[in-house]
């Protein structure tokens, strides 16, 4: 294919798109090919001539789009959404066409300035202090293994990097069992090992850390000869909506003089609306913040927001400047391949900018509530049937529940054959999780186009298809 013929088929590709985002409702949410399918259509040889791109376009429709998955989809209620609202597909297409690698300024100037004035952007919109810096990650595991980096240099006098972990006190970080499973791969990935990753009890409806367990386990390490390192807390845990108490956990980190990181990854875009930043109060204490806007504010993966106190701390821990890198002659400029693990780094800024600006803050917190609002009345009314539970209330849109017929002995098997039979079915898609050991089925709303009418459409297949399983 040659540039020639790109607009044609961009136009092409524009119009499929557009179709797609307006019709995917019209198709199941989950894919319904068997293992191996989208494997077994796929030539096993590369071919050695060029095709056409009305064959290869073909094929793609014929089989890429039947194992996809509609993330897009309307009543898309399963794991946390990945967005893509038409303002950031069209950003996309930008970065692609231009394709600019961004780990210097001085290879993407535009880039890094517009991505030091969109987290300026968010920092305002989340209304934490001006003192906080910001950088795009990838995803929030990336942004949580920097701040557990960070931590772990800190904590042995900046000289992890240089002389390893052996020889030194085992280092201890605290969380609670409602974190993402990106922190333990982040505590293997630092060498400060799972065994060093202390989970304290959970307390109260919120499901969150309790602040004296967290200080009698730092205590307990310090009597133990330990080296206590960090505290990660959790505003938004994926299994309920966990939100641990962050201003008394955060004063007892500083009290010890441990690095702080407040994962938010999803629940962090809610703080754009004041009403929800009660779920977070203190958080301006953190040395570490985390959301993705990729989440739940229409833009698509991958878009994580990193906020920092002192990114000096992270750039002391990441950067490393070899003399290709070096920018000479300028001053003042801020190399982003610094603030995080990967050298290469994509133009992410770019789609912020367009989806702030194609919607408002105010747009987006219509969304926003939108979402919780009509979340929470799905949630009122499966709880007033008898033969349903609610195991964990409404954390912004996201809750859970089983069903519980009456002489129903086995709850675990039942709620699993139901999960299972609704993501079948196609209508919606939901996610199951457990809770104090019981599993149960999730429920959160937060795909960009999702109505009041699939929310509600929910209701009438969860309790159809549960009440069939009898």
């Amino acid at each position: 294919m040659n540039w020639d013929e790109f607009s044609d088929w961009g136009a092409k590709i524009a119009e499929w798109a557009q179709d797609y985002h307006l019709t995917v409702g019209d198709n199941p949410v989950r894919a319904r090919t068997e293992p191996g399918d989208i494997l077994n259509a796929l030539p096993a040889r590369p071919p050695e001539r060029s095709q056409a791109m009305e064959e290869i376009f073909h094929d793609f429709e014929q089989i890429v789009m039947p194992g996809i998955t509609h993330w897009q989809h309307p009543r898309f209620f399963a794991y946390f959404n990945a967005n893509a609202s038409a303002p950031s597909v069209l950003a996309e297409f930008l970065t692609s066409a231009i394709a600019p690698q961004c780990m210097l300024w001085q290879t993407s100037p535009a880039a890094t300035e517009m991505e030091t004035r969109m987290m300026d952007w968010l920092r305002q919109a989340l209304d934490l202090p001006t003192g906080f810096a910001g950088v795009i990650q990838d995803s929030a595991s990336s942004a949580t293994l920097a701040a557990v980096l960070t931590m772990r240099e800190k904590a042995l006098n900046w000289q992890g990097n240089q002389q390893g972990l052996f020889g030194q006190k085992p280092l201890r970080v605290y969380c609670s069992a409602e974190v993402h499973t990106s922190v333990d791969r982040a505590i293997w990935v630092a060498g400060i090992g799972q065994e060093n990753l202390v989970r304290v009890p959970i307390q109260g409806d919120w499901r969150g850390m309790d602040p004296q367990a967290l200080e009698t386990a730092i205590q307990a390490d310090l009597d133990s000869g330990y080296q206590p390192t960090g505290v990660i807390l959790c505003v938004g845990g994926t299994g309920t909506g966990a939100a641990d108490p962050v201003e008394e956990c955060l004063k007892i980190a500083q009290k010890y003089g441990l690095y702080s990181h407040v994962d938010a990854a999803w629940a962090g875009s809610a703080m754009i609306c004041p009403e929800y930043r009660h779920y977070w109060e203190g958080v301006e204490q953190a040395d570490s913040i985390v959301f993705n806007p990729h989440k739940w504010l229409g833009v698509q993966f991958d878009c994580c927001a990193h906020f920092l106190k002192d990114p000096d701390d992270l750039v002391r821990t990441l950067a490393i400047s070899p003399e290709f890198l070096k920018t000479h002659g300028k001053d003042g400029i801020i190399n982003y391949s610094e603030w995080s693990v990967p050298l290469g780094r994509r133009f992410r800024a770019l789609k912020l900018w367009f989806v702030i600006r194609a919607y408002g803050l105010e747009g987006l917190r219509e969304r926003l509530r939108n979402h919780i609002t009509w979340s929470v009345a799905l949630h009122d009314r499966l709880k007033a049937e008898s033969d349903f539970e609610i195991t964990t209330n409404p954390m912004w849109s996201l809750w859970t529940f089983r069903y519980a017929p009456p002489g129903s002995t086995d709850l675990d098997d039942l709620n699993l054959r139901l999960v299972n039979a609704i993501n079948d079915d196609g209508r919606i898609y939901l996610t199951q999780t457990r809770v104090d050991g019981d599993l149960v089925i999730r429920f959160q709303a937060g795909q960009f186009e999702t109505t009041q009418a699939d929310v509600q459409m929910a209701f009438d297949v969860i309790t159809e298809i549960a009440r069939s399983l009898n």
